[in-house]
């Protein structure tokens, strides 16, 4: 798969500000706070500041919807687990991906990003168990691959796998600064998509 075009097209506080349903197949990303949903969103699809790139934890607070080639939409979810906002903005959020998870019936694929240098957290494997049950598919993502060696890494990516019950298959990794991932999990997205 490649990508040609990818523009921002709203951020909605809920699934009920969210473009029309079932119109387009819908990709989501889920991860902890400052994981780098956003830097993973931007290398994905090839295009610099398309989304806000911080280093303070709870910068995306909706459900921001990007179209992808005209044809399905990259949505980037609030991340989960610590942020610099307050207990109730924090639930807001919650009650909004959990609305959004479990009735968006566009949605095709959830990818859930790990920083590779720590591993699933408590929040991740809740957020992961959580997901089992539902319809669409999900696709483990480690992120920040470049931060740590060759050896580190095929320990993070082996024990990720575990921890989660999973096949190493099952986890991708990726680089948002050296694009190292990118062509596999294209690939994946081709797959999925058709």
């Amino acid at each position: 798969m490649k990508i040609q075009r990818a523009e921002f097209i709203t951020s909605a506080p809920s699934r009920a500000q969210a473009p029309p349903d079932r119109v387009l197949p819908e990709v989501a990303l889920v991860g902890r706070s400052n994981v780098g949903k956003s830097s993973f969103l931007c290398g994905l699809v090839g295009r610099k500041g398309l989304a806000k790139v911080s280093s303070t934890p709870g910068k995306t607070r909706m459900l921001n919807y990007f179209l992808i080639d005209e044809r399905w939409y990259l949505v980037d979810l609030p991340g989960y687990g610590y942020a610099k906002v307050s207990k109730a903005e924090q639930e807001r959020w919650g009650r909004a991906m959990e609305d959004y998870l479990s009735h968006r019936e566009g949605l095709v694929l959830v990818i859930q990003l790990l920083d590779a240098r720590h591993g699933p957290k408590a929040s991740d494997l809740q957020m992961q168990g959580w997901l089992a049950d539902k319809p669409f598919q999900h696709l483990v993502i480690l992120t920040k691959s470049d931060k740590l060696s060759r050896a580190q890494l095929l320990r993070s990516h082996r024990d990720s796998a575990v921890a989660m019950g999973l096949s190493p298959d099952d986890v991708m990794l990726y680089s948002s600064v050296t694009g190292d991932g990118r062509e596999a999990i294209l690939k994946r997205l081709g797959t999925t998509l058709g």
